[in-house]
């Protein structure tokens, strides 16, 4: 950390985006989707709220202003949250992947608590005991390459804990303290692969044989620079299409993914603008289907029916 903020004191970054430079769409998801229907909509950073079927499952719920311990400091959004709290469906399932700031939001998590306290909540290892802390009830801790199935209101959800490149600490004592990890989840015939935060790592492959193939594989784009310390633990564009490409085997380019951890919060050296532009051009390159690269824009909703798009 040193070494980075002193290098940085060095050179000119790039210029924050100006004002408005990510437009926010109207979301257009429903409270329940049809029977075999599959939809993301993006409401910043790594938080989606994908639907399969009737089940709502929502990834690393983050609608504070600063992803930061305190309210006056650190990373601060440049893009509000698209999907007011209002606005959301009944959620089913909450999956966190770690517990960094811009990823496990005690102020998001207490009011999800608050307004839908029938929600099962699933953490990696360690995260149980702060999440109950937080006003949480229904929590359930799992290990890497473990498998919960969970009942809801609109049917059953398997959701496996899979190995994730990355870190955890929410403090200066407590670094690895507790579990990170990505996310398989199957319902409603339908199969989503959420990685949160990542570096790329040799599981990929793994992971899609083991529960894929994935309709939809949402994988970080963003917060790569000076990849001399940040390749550990995030990937640039390449690296994700390259996991992307081992998630879908043979069926690269006609599956879906869709970028995220971009464009929210300024938290490393690149561009703001850089991981989408990047993205596309390298989907582009190999030759994959344009359709099923979702470079969303913050709030807007993709979906994919029965038989096909």
């Amino acid at each position: 950390m040193i070494k980075w903020s002193l290098e940085r004191r060095r050179q000119a970054l790039p210029p924050d985006p100006a004002p408005g430079s990510f437009p926010i769409a109207q979301p257009t998801f429903r409270g329940r989707a049809p029977s075999g229907e599959l939809s993301a909509t993006w409401v910043g950073h790594s938080t989606v709220l994908l639907q399969l079927g009737a089940i709502n499952v929502l990834t690393d719920p983050m609608w504070s202003d600063r992803a930061s311990p305190v309210s006056f400091a650190g990373p601060r959004r440049f893009v509000p949250p698209a999907v007011s709290f209002d606005a959301l469906p009944v959620l089913d399932v909450v999956l966190i992947s770690h517990n960094h700031y811009d990823h496990l939001d005690r102020a998001s998590v207490r009011t999800l608590a608050r307004r839908m306290p029938k929600i099962d909540w699933v953490v990696p290892l360690g995260l149980l005991g702060l999440l109950r802390s937080w006003g949480v009830d229904r929590v359930r801790e799992v290990d890497w390459w473990e498998t919960v199935e969970l009942p809801t209101a609109g049917g059953v959800v398997t959701v496996a804990s899979t190995p994730a490149q990355h870190f955890s600490a929410r403090g200066l004592w407590d670094r690895g303290r507790t579990l990170w990890c990505s996310w398989a989840i199957a319902a409603e015939g339908r199969r989503a692969f959420f990685a949160g935060d990542t570096a790329y790592h040799p599981e990929f492959a793994a992971i899609g044989k083991r529960y894929g193939p994935f309709d939809l594989s949402m994988l970080p784009v963003g917060a790569y620079e000076p990849r001399w310390f940040m390749k550990t633990v995030h990937m640039n564009p390449p690296e994700a299409l390259r996991a992307y490409a081992e998630l879908t085997g043979s069926r690269a380019g006609e599956l879906a993914m869709l970028p995220i951890h971009w464009g929210t919060f300024r938290l490393t050296d690149e561009a703001m603008q850089e991981p989408p532009e990047w993205t596309s051009r390298l989907w582009s390159e190999a030759g994959y289907n344009s359709d099923r690269l979702w470079l969303l824009q913050h709030g807007e909703t993709r979906r994919l029916v029965v038989g096909g798009r």
